[in-house]
């Protein structure tokens, strides 16, 4: 069961000049809800508020927010995505003086993947589709997703969970919906995202618990080539947790025990 609400009310049709629609002019968030509670919200609704300040949209009342995220779930064990667009305007480019944001709170039933993509780990395939530089974005989840869209297109293989793709000078950024970090000389490195990429509610997560390990996590470019050093891969998101890697395009991995670790951890949040 699937459950849509517009603006506060049922609905699954928004206004035919809705910039969100026209030109992507929005943001999204992606959480998941365990026993009925939103993962991780906080976090979800700083990095939606850090989105709008900087494409300047009006941020609604996050008391309004946090109620509708939890009414939309339709299981105790669901995925909410929040959808904040900039609201109707005229035609062309210049956004409206004085915007009326759209809210979209989508519920929907929790995805039915395999145990053995926790356990066993996953196969991980290179997206030829490259993420371009825009320094601007980079880090918040607009809902400009055509670079994602063009690379989830390249396999239709169900034995690949994901993709990796890199930018123009083949650094690896991220997967198509995850977050990457690799194993290298006993330190956990993650790409930098201050060009390109999304940073992750689960990246910051996993961030943290390193911390609270005593690991630190370094955040620089990395170069795709580097990614044959690595001792294991795991990939985050919202909804996964985290995926170790067991195969990144036909290079095996041992299968990081952190990942689980981790993944306790996320439950008892």
């Amino acid at each position: 069961m699937m459950t849509a609400r517009v603006n506060g009310e049922d609905a699954r049709c928004i206004d035919a000049l809705d910039r969100g629609l026209q030109f992507g002019d929005g943001l999204f968030e992606t959480l998941a809800l365990d026993r009925g509670a939103p993962r991780f919200i906080d976090w979800h609704i700083e990095r939606l508020a850090d989105g709008a300040r900087r494409l300047g949209i009006p941020l609604p009342d996050a008391a309004l927010l946090r109620g509708e995220i939890a009414a939309a779930a339709p299981a105790e064990r669901a995925v909410v995505k929040l959808i904040l667009t900039r609201g109707a305007g005229e035609r062309g480019y210049r956004p409206p003086r004085h915007p009326q944001p759209t809210r979209i709170v989508l519920g929907f039933p929790w995805p039915a993947w395999h145990a053995s993509a926790w356990t066993d780990g996953v196969r991980v395939a290179w997206c030829r589709t490259r993420l371009g530089s825009n320094p601007g974005l980079a880090g918040i989840k607009h809902l400009n997703r055509l670079e994602q869209v063009l690379a989830r297109r390249e396999w239709d293989d169900e034995a690949v969970a994901e993709g990796l793709m890199m930018d123009a000078e083949d650094r690896v950024i991220s997967g198509t919906q995850t977050n990457l970090f690799a194993s290298i000389a006993g330190r956990w490195i993650t790409p930098a995202l201050d060009r390109c990429g999304v940073a992750g509610v689960m990246r910051r997560a996993f961030m943290a618990w390193s911390a609270e390990q005593g690991e630190t996590v370094i955040e620089r470019p990395l170069p795709a080539a580097e990614l044959a050093a690595a001792a294991g891969l795991v990939l985050t998101n919202a909804l996964i947790g985290a995926w170790p890697v067991r195969e990144l395009a036909g290079r095996a991995y041992a299968v990081d025990p952190r990942a689980d670790r981790f993944n306790a951890w996320v439950g008892r949040q």
